[in-house]
Parts: C-alpha cells; structure tokens; sequence
C-alpha cells in the first residue's frame, strides 16, 4: 500500500431474524454498537459501526432481521434491511448454523440471486453443530447462490472472525475515511440511550410484548460536573401492557431502569440518571415520528 494510502468502504450484513447480525457487528467493531437480545426482530434501524484495520476504515451495516413483514413496521424494517446492501462495497449473507435453510434464508437468498453482484457466504453459531452437518449446509448454501467465499465464524466467541475481517478490508476501495478516527457508530446518542433501554425491556419482558412497545429519549440534560440526566418514555399499546412493563411494585421498570443506567454510564464514560417512565398510545405504530426518529420509511 503506497504512504499515506486510505481505504474505506461499506460492508452490510444481511440475514434472517436472530442470525446473530448484532453480535457479529459488535465483535467485528470491538465495542457495543449494536443493542443484543435472544428475541427475533431487536434490531430495528440500520446500525454503522467504524472500524480501522492499519490504513484501512470498514463501515459494517446492522441490518433488521429479514422475514415476511405482516405490520408497517415489519415492512419498514425489511425495506431497510435491502436498501442497506444497495450501495454496499461487500455483503455478507449471515446464516445461524442451527436454522439451517429456514423459509426466511431461503428468500433473502433469491433476493440475492436476483440483486446480483458479489455475495460472501458467513455461516455463524458453527459450535452448535456437528462438521458434517456445517459442511452439507454449505454445499446446499452455494447451491442457492454463487457466493464468492465461504466463511465459518462463531460471532459469539470469535472463532473464525479474523479471517473473515480480514478478507472484507482486502475488498475496500481507496478513499479517504468516511468517519473521524475515534468514532465506532453513527448512532446519535440519544438514540443510543433509548436502544439500551428497549434491549433490557426486551430481556426481561416475555415473548410477544416486546414488539408493542417503542422507547424515545425525550430529554437531555448535560451538567458542568460531567454528569447527564436523561429522561425516557417506554411506550406501550395497551394500558394491561403498562401494567406488565412497571411490574408488581414497580419492580421491572426499576429494573430496566438501573441496568440501562448502568451500561449507559459505562458506554459514555461518565455518570448517568436515567428517570423511565411508561406511557400508553395505542397507535403508536403508526406514527411517522417513529419513523423519522429510527431513519425508516413509513410507506415502504
């Protein structure tokens, strides 16, 4: 690489709800950018994480989960999840070993297909599966698409994701950095409060309530000692959901609360007092606040 040579370019990675997108683009970052939970569907917006490899700065897209939408939000999620691999420079197909060729890898496959261009196959959560089975996944994978490479990573434990890091800041094109040398997303902070808070619910609430609930920063308050006061607004459909989100005695939302505080502190580096409260909207769904706010289209 000839002196003071830069190279930049834009990797997104595609997959099917819980692919372990998230994970693998933390790793691949080195720091948390992107909010982690064991439900389907927790990633809502496209994520940019920075990260420098020598002379070389990869932007890695968090894309949604790709599946068959059925609300607004579901076709907005899935709209974002393509555009992100629109002006792409690579694009990882990220498959959970242990799914398989599930209906939803499937379509994201002959979406693909039909896209054309290069496509880099990433087979994740290899340590759940037995060789054999990783190997016939493989051939059945490349059966569906012409992909340039096949990696076999863990993004949990790293197995595997060096030389996948490596072969994607081999393929950036020249040009200067798109992002400041100290800067891992492109994630504004309030957004970033407000994610951390919707992944503790998300933890912790059961199954289906977390996908009828959205979480907003509302303010922002900065103080000479280094301090912040954030106040938040968890938004629920249905006044019985209010009741699950506070929980007996207000246990769960005194939960949630400290948690985020305590992950938001050590992300900014200073001392934070995050006050949550919940609200009800019914038809918070169908705000295009929402929209705007998480960079979706609302009539995609």
């Amino acid at each position: 690489m000839p002196d003071g040579q830069t190279n930049c370019g834009v990797v997104s990675v595609l997959g099917a709800p819980n692919a372990g997108k998230s994970t693998l683009v933390n790793r691949l970052v080195g720091a948390k950018v992107s909010i982690v939970s064991p439900k389907v569907q927790t990633t809502r917006i496209r994520v940019r994480g920075v990260a420098l490899r020598e002379n070389t700065q990869i932007v890695y897209v968090d894309t949604p989960g790709i599946f068959v939408p059925k609300r607004r939000l579901d076709r907005a999620m899935v709209d974002a999840a393509w555009s992100g691999a629109s002006d792409a420079d690579a694009v990882i197909l990220l498959v959970d070993a242990k799914r398989g060729v599930d209906p939803d890898t499937r379509r994201i496959a002959e979406g693909l297909k039909e896209r054309g261009g290069p496509v880099t196959l990433v087979i994740n959560k290899v340590d759940t599966v037995r060789r054999e089975v990783l190997l016939a996944l493989a051939d059945e994978l490349n059966g569906l698409v012409d992909f340039d490479r096949t990696f076999m990573i863990s993004a949990l434990n790293g197995s595997g994701v060096i030389d996948l890091e490596e072969e994607l800041a081999s393929r950036m094109p020249v040009g200067p950095w798109l992002f400041p040398e100290d800067e891992i997303s492109d994630l504004p902070q309030r957004l970033l409060a407000a994610e951390l808070t919707r992944e503790k619910a998300y933890l912790y609430l059961h199954q289906e309530l977390p996908y009828a609930l959205a979480v907003g920063t509302e303010s922002w308050e900065d103080f000479e000692n280094g301090s912040v006061r954030i106040e938040q607004a968890i938004t629920v459909a249905r006044e019985s959901h209010k009741g699950i989100v506070v929980g007996k005695g207000g246990q769960m939302i005194r939960r949630i609360r400290s948690e985020a505080q305590e992950e938001l502190a050590e992300l900014l580096g200073r001392e934070v007092h995050l006050f949550v409260r919940v609200k009800v909207r019914e038809k918070w769904a169908e705000d295009p606040g929402h929209f705007r706010e998480w960079g979706l289209r609302f009539d995609a």
